[in-house]
């Protein structure tokens, strides 16, 4: 097959096809083969994390179903005393999920309304200088160690804490729940941020030209308006310091009990993972296999909390054009 070639002042020159036009068809053929394997390699990336996922639970189940053939159900889930290295051996739960409970409300105490309100000022009042040099500064906190914040709580908030309180514990819930508040802030307040920047600003022109003064304009307009994006950072921190384990080890102590006063020591169901992690307990023991059980529920909890979130982001989610 030949393909036409005109020369400037000379009659037509007849050349084969695959001698007079190969650079475009090559230049397709490669760009096809680059756009397969980037196809390929976003495909193994996908496929990683859905066999990670997929390991995790075969993992987390296999162990729990061997655990629960020595420990009934009902007496993991309602018992009040945990104590499985120790005789008499008892498999309550509940002793760790009352400690995770109040860590947890205390973070949220701390990094809800403080995120929230650091999201609405830096996005409906702050100058530009302003929010350029605070989000920074907020966003640093999350870069230290969690670690870092367990010895802030022993040697800063604790003493602190007892100062104000002198029946307060060295280690105790409050102190660990206050540098949970304070690591998961900048998530909150990140989130939050976007989530009110993300709000048409055609809404805010249309509030202010009904006469809406600027705080009718954020509490009415733009926080509903961004429900759905403040609902997500909520659970999202939420679900972060439920999962949170180094800072909550150090701080709230090991010490399983059900007790409402955040002034005592607790042990939560991250930290009784980590005492038992450390390879003193024989694997493939009850003792060892209570690892998988409490990491299992701490799974279940978390995914509740997501299913919820998802639930409230369809309700109030929020669609512009």
């Amino acid at each position: 097959m030949f393909w036409p070639v005109k020369n400037s002042g000379a009659a037509a020159v007849r050349l084969p096809l695959e001698l007079a036009a190969p650079a475009p068809m090559l230049a397709r053929r490669r760009r096809g083969w680059v756009e397969e394997g980037i196809k390929g390699a976003l495909f193994a990336c996908a496929l990683v994390s859905v066999v990670t996922t997929f390991a995790i639970i075969v993992v987390l189940a296999r162990e729990t179903f061997s655990f629960f053939r020595n420990v009934p159900v009902a007496d993991f889930l309602l018992g009040t005393r945990w104590a499985p290295l120790l005789q008499p051996r008892a498999f309550g739960v509940l002793p760790l999920v009352c400690g995770t409970g109040l860590v947890v409300a205390a973070a949220a105490l701390i990094a809800v309304p403080t995120g929230a309100a650091s999201a609405i000022y830096l996005s409906e009042y702050a100058s530009g200088g302003v929010r350029s040099a605070v989000k920074p500064i907020l966003e640093i906190l999350a870069g230290i160690p969690t670690i870092v914040y367990g010895y802030f709580a022993l040697t800063f908030v604790t003493p602190l804490l007892q100062t104000l309180v002198p029946a307060t514990e060295i280690f105790n819930a409050a102190s660990a729940g206050i540098v949970v508040g304070i690591m998961v802030l900048p998530t909150v307040a990140s989130l939050c941020d976007d989530a009110l920047r993300a709000v048409p600003g055609s809404l805010r022109e249309a509030a202010y030209a009904l006469g809406a003064t600027p705080f009718e304009v954020t509490t009415q307009v733009v926080v509903p308006a961004a429900l759905s994006g403040i609902t997500a950072a909520f659970m999202l921190a939420l679900s972060r310091a439920i999962g949170e384990t180094m800072a909550v080890t150090l701080a709230a102590g090991a010490t399983p009990k059900m007790t409402l006063n955040p002034l005592e020591s607790v042990q939560t169901m991250t930290a009784y993972i980590a005492q038992v992690s450390l390879g003193d307990t024989p694997a493939g023991t009850v003792e060892y296999q209570t690892i998988f059980a409490v990491g299992a529920l701490l799974f279940g909890i978390t995914l509740a909390m997501n299913t919820v979130a998802q639930r409230a982001l369809r309700r109030y989610r929020e669609v512009y054009e």
